[in-house]
């Protein structure tokens, strides 16, 4: 049986930015990723490297070759190397690779916000605290080398997320994967606005 992921998002003060507070995730009873995951998303995950090498492919021919290469292992498909993410505060950042549809841009490299990693329960919570983008949800133990990231997409000023599985074009999979001594990335094959591919870059915000 699938179960739901339900999503609490409450507006933090914060002079100067627009700031959300980390939600706060429930998943019960499920342990395994494979039992809260919509059949849409499984398929995502099961084609992210297809997503990846295509999505380069186009921010390449459109002339970004330079700007992939300076990222090295960030935008490298095979970079990973094992390791959980510890909890803490993050510095985030997103890559939007290869255009949804015409009009749009292959290559967009987003400025550091602020994340957070923490523990709940058996799983870990993951937030995007700022940013008009924000992405809330869980990361569950997956492999030696991965861990699967399911949540929601939070827009503009809205304070609460939408519970996963309610609103497909809201719902966020990838892979959470160390990539370096103190970096991390967060793979989002087939994301449901503007690009083939998003990588969220994380690194300890201290």
């Amino acid at each position: 049986m699938r179960v739901a992921l339900s999503f609490l998002a409450l507006p933090l003060a914060c002079t100067g930015c627009s700031m959300m507070a980390p939600s706060t995730a429930v998943v019960q009873p499920a342990h395994d990723w494979r039992a809260v995951a919509t059949d849409s998303d499984r398929a995502r995950l099961r084609d992210w490297r297809g997503a990846f090498t295509a999505a380069l492919a186009a921010a390449s021919k459109s002339g970004h070759a330079a700007d992939i290469a300076k990222e090295g292992a960030l935008l490298n498909p095979d970079s990973a190397i094992g390791g959980p993410i510890p909890d803490g505060m993050y510095r985030c950042r997103v890559i939007k690779l290869g255009a949804k549809s015409v009009g749009m841009l292959d290559y967009v490299a987003y400025p550091y916000f602020n994340c957070r990693v923490q523990q709940k329960g058996e799983a870990q919570s993951f937030a995007k605290l700022n940013g008009s983008q924000r992405q809330v949800g869980i990361i569950f133990p997956h492999d030696q080398l991965r861990s699967v990231f399911l949540g929601t997409l939070t827009l503009g000023d809205e304070a609460r997320a939408t519970p996963y599985g309610v609103d497909p074009d809201r719902d966020v999979v990838g892979y959470v994967e160390r990539i370096g001594e103190a970096r991390w990335r967060l793979v989002m094959p087939y994301p449901h606005f503007e690009s083939q591919l998003d990588v969220m870059e994380l690194v300890p915000a201290s």
